[in-house]
C-alpha cells in the first residue's frame, strides 16, 4: 500500500514501531557480561536496516563484528568495561542512530560530524540577525539589507505551527529570495521538516520512497513505498530559495533537504550532510539499557540511500579570511547566487 503524504507514512512507522518492539524482547538472555552481548548483537542483528549497504560501502561484516568482540567479553568483567565493549561494537555501523543508554554515559557514534570542519558561526550568525529578528515556532528570521528573507532553522525538536508559517512568509514576501540555514540541525520530528517542506511546492511530487522490515534476515524488506509530499494549504513561497547545509545537519533535517531538492527553485549550498536516513526504534537489555536503532530505511526519489548524506548543488566552506573580515562565506555566496 503506497502512502499518501509522508505524514501519513510516519504514523505508519510509529505504529510498526510497536509491533517491532514486541519481537525485539522475546527471547530471553541473562543478565550478565555473555548474555548482554548476545543480546545486543542478536537484536542488531535480525533488526537493523542497513547491513547490505554498509557491507557494500565499507565492508561491515556483522558476523565477524561478533567474533571479534566476543573475544573481548569476560565473566568478572564490570559494567563500565562491558559498556565500553558494547559500544565500541555498536560504532561497527557507523551510524549516528545507533546509540545505548547507561545511567552514567550514552554510547554513541559522531564521526558524520566530529570528524569534519563545522562550518557554522555562532558569532557570525549573529552579527546577521543582529537583535531585533523576529521568532516564531522556534525559528528565527529577518530581511537582511540586500532584500533577501534569511530563516534560521536550527531544529525540528518542536511542532511548526502553520499560523506562524503563514506569518513568516508573509513577512518575508517583498524579499528577491530567501536563505533557509540549516547548518547544525541535527533533526527532530520528521513532521515538522514535511510541514516546512510543503511551503516550497504547487503540486504534490514525489521526494522519495521508505522500506520496511518484514524479517529477521538483513535483506528483508517491504517493496519500496512512495513518499509524496503535498502542497500545503496556506501561504507559499514562489521565489527562489538557498538552503544553507554542514556536516551536522542529520536525520530530520537530512530528510528536510531530500524533500527540498524536489521543490523547484531550491539551491543547496555548503557542506554534504551528516546523513542519517533510518528511522530509529529502541528495545532494552537485561541490564536495563536503552539501545537505538535504525529499523527502517528511506531512500530519495532516484531510489539512492541518503545514510552518508546529501552533496550540496554548490560546496562552499566558511573562509578564514572572510571570518576576521566578520563575513559568512556560505551566507554570502548565497546572497551572490540570489543577486544572479
Amino acid at each position: 500500500m503506497n502512502c499518501k503524504t509522508l505524514l501519513h507514512s510516519f504514523l505508519v512507522m510509529a505504529l510498526w514501531g510497536l509491533s517491532l518492539m514486541s519481537c525485539v524482547d522475546e527471547d530471553e538472555y541473562a543478565d550478565n557480561p555473555r548474555g548482554n552481548f548476545e543480546a545486543l548483537w542478536k537484536t542488531i542483528d535480525e533488526h537493523y536496516c542497513f547491513f547490505d549497504y554498509k557491507k557494500e560501502q565499507y565492508g561491515l561484516d556483522w558476523d565477524a563484528v561478533h567474533e571479534k568482540y566476543s573475544l573481548q567479553i569476560a565473566d568478572d568483567m564490570t559494567d563500565t568495561q562491558l559498556f565500553e565493549v558494547l559500544g565500541n561494537m555498536l560504532a561497527e555501523l557507523k551510524d549516528g542512530h545507533v546509540n545505548m543508554y547507561s545511567s552514567w554515559d550514552v554510547a554513541r557514534n559522531w564521526s558524520w560530524h566530529e570528524d569534519y570542519p563545522s562550518n557554522v558561526s555562532d558569532t557570525l550568525l549573529s552579527r546577521y540577525l543582529g537583535t531585533d529578528y523576529r521568532i516564531a515556532s522556534g525559528m528565527r528570521y529577518r530581511r537582511l539589507d540586500d532584500n533577501v528573507g534569511y530563516i534560521r532553522c536550527a531544529s525540528f525538536a518542536n511542532g511548526i505551527g502553520d499560523g506562524n508559517l503563514d506569518d513568516i512568509l508573509l513577512y518575508l514576501a517583498p524579499c528577491n529570495g530567501l536563505i533557509i540555514d540549516l547548518r547544525d540541525n541535527s533533526g527532530g520530528l520528521l513532521s515538522s521538516a514535511e510541514k516546512l517542506a510543503a511551503r516550497f511546492t504547487n503540486s504534490t511530487i514525489l521526494v522519495g520512497y521508505m522500506q520496511h522490515k518484514t524479517g529477521r534476515g538483513h535483506s528483508d524488506f517491504s517493496q519500496l513505498e512512495e513518499q509524496l509530499l503535498k502542497p500545503a494549504k496556506g501561504l507559499r513561497w514562489q521565489k527562489r530559495v538557498v538552503l544553507l547545509t554542514n556536516r551536522s545537519v542529520y536525520s530530520a533535517a537530512n530528510e528536510f533537504v531530500k524533500y527540498m531538492k524536489c521543490c523547484p527553485g531550491v539551491t543547496i549550498v555548503g557542506d554534504r550532510t551528516g546523513g542519517g536516513a533510518g528511522m530509529p526504534f529502541t528495545s532494552e537489555l537485561p541490564a536495563g539499557w536503552s539501545i537505538r536503532f535504525s529499523a527502517c530505511p528511506m531512500y530519495d526519489k532516484d531510489r539512492q540511500s541518503t545514510e552518508f548524506g546529501i552533496a550540496p548543488d554548490y560546496n562552499v566552506a566558511l573562509s578564514q579570511a572572510d571570518l576576521l573580515r566578520g563575513e559568512d562565506t556560505i551566507i554570502e555566496y548565497a546572497r551572490q547566487l540570489l543577486r544572479e
